[in-house]
């Protein structure tokens, strides 16, 4: 790789796509990071082997400058790069909920700006990374924000206006598989199992059914039901969560995610 990227707001996701990066071809002389605090950027510099400039330096030197700050900041760092940023950069935003718009409306006309939403796993090169095309960017500002992406994980292209609904499914998603997995470790305390051995039951339990999910080509009914046997354990508990409206609440809860996405595309924090 000979063009220079830029990581702006280099926070834990951040260091991980300049890791990954790294480890996909990219020389460390060619990615620039920016951080808010001093100590950070010198971590990242003496962690990677990367330089650490401004905001302003970054957006004048690299070809790629990739936005990784929160949504609620991205108005003022828009404000401090739009002198600095030609038409020719392209702009690939990670922040939840911001349209391309709102970046092309605030640089330089004709700016391409793709719109990336990936997740926590890309910490462990799991990521699952949701990209959208503004409406200047092309099939090669695409494909070059698959390079970077998928150093980290797998990627994915949908139109933009499914962004809101990906962000509430895979954005937020390993949440989800967190807080079950918590719910379900305490049930094996409460059925008697010491917390440790409950969670490696449990984990170890997804990470198999989450393998048997990618690679099985198998409805995920289908998967279940060759767990349920015919008045076994399975489906008792099966019938449980279905009465106490497991699978309505999990609709209702990724319809909320979805909506909060929307809120902070129009300015609601």
């Amino acid at each position: 790789m000979t063009e220079k990227v830029a990581v702006l707001g280099t926070g834990k996701i951040g260091e991980a796509l300049l890791s990954g990066m790294i480890r996909g071809g990219w020389s460390p002389s060619d990615l620039l990071v920016t951080a808010r605090r001093p100590e950070r950027a010198e971590e990242l510099r003496s962690r990677h082997g990367v330089e650490a400039v401004s905001n302003a330096e970054a957006a004048k030197a690299a070809e790629t400058l990739i936005l990784t700050v929160k949504p609620q900041d991205m108005g003022a760092l828009l404000d401090e790069l739009a002198p600095h940023v030609p038409a020719d950069r392209l702009v690939v935003s990670g922040a939840a909920g911001i349209p391309t718009s709102f970046f092309e409306a605030r640089l330089a006309a004709g700016t391409p700006v793709v719109r990336v939403m990936t997740n926590t796993p890309a910490l462990v090169d799991e990521a699952m990374s949701v990209i959208s095309a503004g409406s200047h960017a092309t099939e090669e500002h695409l494909a070059h924000t698959e390079a970077i992406f998928g150093g980290v994980g797998k990627t994915l292209r949908v139109p933009e206006s499914q962004q809101d609904a990906a962000t509430a499914l895979s954005g937020s998603g390993p949440a989800y598989f967190y807080f079950l997995v918590e719910a379900m470790t305490d049930a094996g305390i409460l059925l008697g199992l010491p917390r440790d051995k409950a969670h490696d039951l449990i984990v170890q339990a997804a990470i198999g059914a989450a393998v048997m999910l990618r690679d099985s080509d198998q409805h995920p009914v289908k998967l279940r039901e060759a767990v349920t046997s015919p008045a076994g354990t399975t489906i008792n508990a099966i019938r449980e969560l279905e009465s106490h409206g497991v699978r309505a609440a999990l609709i209702a809860a990724l319809e909320a995610a979805r909506d909060r996405s929307r809120e902070l595309a129009s300015g609601n924090s």
